[in-house]
Formats: C-alpha cells, structure tokens, sequence
C-alpha cells in the first residue's frame, strides 16, 4: 500500500514537471499567448510585413506593449492588414506611428510603436495609418550591388 501511495506522488511530480517544461517551452517560443492584462485592439496596413508573425511583439522604448493579434492580407489595397492588441495600461496618441524592426542583425521581427504629440489616444477598432514596411536584406543587397553595377568605373590617373 505504501508503495503504490509513493508511486502515484511520484507520477504526480513528474506530470507537473513535464506541464512546466511544455508550458516554459511554447512561451520562450513565442507560441503561448496567454496574457494576464486586458487589450484593446487596432490595425494597421503595410506594404511589406518581411517575416513579422503573428504574435510577434509590439514595442516601444525597447518594452513590450502588446503582441501582434492576426496578419491578413487586404485584396482591395493589396496590403497587409495587421491587428495590434495593446495592452490597456498603455496609452499612444492617434497620430502614433508604427514600423516593423528587427531585434539584432537577423533576428526575428517585432512592430515598433513611435507615440505621437496628440491630445486624443487611441481606441478599440482604431487605423493606424502611418506605417513604416519591414526593411528586406535581400532588397538592400540587390540595390547595393545594381548601383555600383551602374556606376561607372572611376578614371585611374597615373603618369607616365
């Protein structure tokens, strides 16, 4: 009886051993996205999200305000359409902008929220319209190398 009683504590413990790795795991990656604090939602449209996903951070001054809530493309702009849920201890000014950065060199991308100078915040169901596109590398390699491919050959002057 003993014996049976240890072993049932013992499966106990390992059951919630493995809940708190799975739980550690899908938060570290991004995947988990429970939220203690109430939001309020808005959207934006850009022309190029890059690799942003859905619940990618939303930042501003380098701390997380919100996460990105869906990602649709709009077939009448033929622009991303992307929901925003702020959480509600934040409050930006309608005029707010946004732009979609990258932490590090490569690292994965988050929309950065730049406050305005307006008297009136935003709501729940609020556009956002100014909006900065994602910066693809691959973009600015292909522009790098077709203008120093365009540019002529600049003239040696040597004596002889």
């Amino acid at each position: 009886m003993q014996r049976s009683k240890n072993d049932v504590w013992v499966g106990l413990f390992v059951l919630i051993g493995l809940a708190a790795v799975l739980f550690l795991a899908l938060k570290s990656a991004n995947l988990l996205q429970y939220s203690w604090s109430k939001n309020y939602t808005v959207t934006a449209k850009f022309d190029n999200i890059g690799g942003l996903k859905q619940g990618a951070a939303v930042k501003s001054a380098g701390v997380v305000v919100g996460r990105v809530d869906s990602i649709q493309f709009d077939g009448e702009s033929f622009q991303a359409k992307v929901s925003l849920a702020l959480q509600n201890q934040y409050d930006f000014p309608k005029d707010s902008s946004l732009k979609i950065l990258t932490s590090g060199l490569l690292g994965e991308q988050y929309v950065g929220i730049v406050a305005g100078a307006d008297e009136k915040n935003l709501v729940a169901g609020d556009n956002i319209g100014s909006t900065q596109s994602a910066v693809v590398l691959e973009n600015l390699i292909s522009q790098f190398l077709y203008s120093k491919a365009a540019d002529p050959a600049a003239p040696t002057s040597g004596t002889k």
